[in-house]
């Protein structure tokens, strides 16, 4: 099992901070209130650029995501500011119901964030609500509408605030955590346009116009992991929970419906990516500017699709060999030693 820990750590880019000091986990109040006090993010939009992840947030959040299914889940993430980046050490779920589409914090949410920060607090634990994290189950990692709008009153009321996105179908699928970080805009701020890539992601045409219509009021940060050695024993307890539900679980299916969906969903963008292939045949040529064509982006959805299928039935083909028969063995065993 320990093998396979180490394998999510790496698949995860997970790092062990200092192993004298971790400092990754030292809180000092003072200086979150300097911080708070001058304030750059007020100045400069732009100002965040990376989150340090914890394994164990990590953890507690995928667990999560994954726990609501098709349903959106929500909670909070606890840490601190250092320069240009949030450092998340821990992570708890709100009561929360959500739908298929959307999630918000009720009275009763609120409510228990007040209580659950107290109790940290008269509990040692200083570090103060940096972010929120919620899932999307099955359409990738980004902000609608909704989204875009609770962040920036989060950014103007509770600010320096965060807010991730976790897709836990894709993280099934792929075996990797499927995870974005984001901060929106002011209000009256227009973001300079950045050349380069096409910030191109899998998204279901029945999110593409919300994903677009958004996409300019928000940015993406730069994410990674750490662990240390205050939260090994922490990391140890969650992730035999963690190994034993992804043990019992195969990705094809538990993500069955998830997969059904895909391959929909791909037929439909083929169908519409022939009209348009064909309309701009006949008015000349159906490049711009050197970006991928629709076609080009229906041949990386099929590549992406068919990549997950075959880690599903290779991690299926794993554990039928490794698992069966298992049974009927330690029944051999037990009959020769009694005999």
């Amino acid at each position: 099992m320990d093998k396979f820990q180490k394998a999510w750590e790496l698949e995860n880019a997970v790092k062990l901070v200092d192993p004298q000091r971790d400092a990754l986990y030292a809180y000092d109040d003072t200086e979150q209130k300097f911080i708070n006090n001058e304030a750059p993010w007020k100045k400069d939009p732009h100002h965040f650029k990376n989150v340090r992840i914890s394994a164990v947030a990590l953890l507690k959040m995928v667990m999560h995501a994954r726990s609501g299914g098709s349903i959106e889940v929500m909670g909070l993430m606890q840490g601190k500011i250092s320069g240009d980046t949030f450092i998340v050490t821990d992570a708890f779920r709100l009561p929360v119901e959500g739908t298929e589409t959307r999630v918000n914090a009720s009275e009763q949410a609120n409510e228990y964030i007040v209580q659950f920060l107290t109790s940290s607090r008269e509990n040692g634990r200083a570090e103060n609500a940096i972010g929120w994290y919620h899932s999307h189950p099955g359409y990738g990692c980004w902000l609608s509408g909704i989204d875009v709008d609770t962040q920036l009153t989060q950014q103007m009321y509770s600010d320096p605030f965060l807010a991730v996105v976790i897709d836990p179908d894709r993280t099934i699928s792929a075996g990797k955590v499927e995870i974005g970080a984001f901060r929106t805009f002011p209000k009256d701020y227009q973001p300079i346009a950045i050349s380069g890539g096409d910030g191109y992601q899998t998204i279901p045409l029945s999110k593409v116009e919300d994903f677009g219509a958004h996409a300019s009021r928000y940015y993406s940060l730069e994410i990674s992991h750490f662990k240390s050695t205050l939260d090994t024993h922490l990391l140890e307890l969650l992730w035999n929970k963690y190994w034993v539900s992804t043990l019992s679980q195969s990705p094809l299916s538990t993500n069955r419906e998830y997969g059904s969906k895909q391959m929909l969903d791909l037929g439909e963008k083929i169908r519409q990516a022939e009209k348009n292939v064909k309309a701009g045949s006949r008015g000349g040529s159906h490049r711009f500017n050197g970006q991928d064509t629709q076609l080009d982006k229906v041949i990386r959805d099929s590549n992406k699709i068919a990549g997950e299928e075959v880690t599903g039935l290779l991690a299926s083909e794993f554990k039928a060999k490794l698992f069966n028969g298992v049974g009927a063995s330690v029944a051999r065993e037990e009959h020769n030693s009694k005999a």
